[in-house]
């Protein structure tokens, strides 16, 4: 099993690398982004859209993890029988993500439209106590 990181923004890289001790561990961004974590290998992708996310989805395996705030990254991760879960420890699962799907559709919509949404909130110690508690669990479910 290989631990995948969609590292363009991610807040948990370095919690991620630490949680992932004895995991492959690869930190996949473009080249607007420049990551060198020990524990972590990075693979820089030439920047476009959801190139990144294509990078991890071709190189991914079935019961590899993908660390991703990108819903339609996890569809696809999850499609391919990897898991996924995002900054603040939500697990993606064949149940949710249609829904979160939707969600961020409606969202485009309305922004397309002109309107606003909210954009993320500061980055609180409990999101990342949740991160560690959920992807802990992954880990512990792969090892059983």
């Amino acid at each position: 099993m290989k631990i995948w990181i969609d590292a363009d923004g991610c807040p948990v890289v370095d919690l991620t690398i630490r949680l992932s001790r004895g995991y492959e561990v690869f930190l996949v961004c473009d080249t607007a982004h420049q990551f060198n974590r020990a524990g972590a290998t990075t693979i820089t992708i030439g920047q476009g859209h959801d190139a990144v996310d294509f990078a991890i989805v071709n190189r991914m395996a079935p019961g590899d993890i993908v660390v991703t705030q990108d819903y339609g990254l996890a569809a696809l991760a999850l499609a391919r029988k990897g898991q996924a879960i995002d900054q603040n420890g939500r697990v993606f699962t064949n149940e949710n993500i249609d829904f979160l799907l939707h969600t961020r559709h409606v969202g485009q919509e309305i922004r397309r439209a002109g309107g606003r949404t909210k954009g993320p909130k500061k980055r609180t110690r409990q999101e990342d106590a949740s991160f560690e508690q959920s992807f802990s669990r992954l880990l512990t479910e792969k090892t059983d």
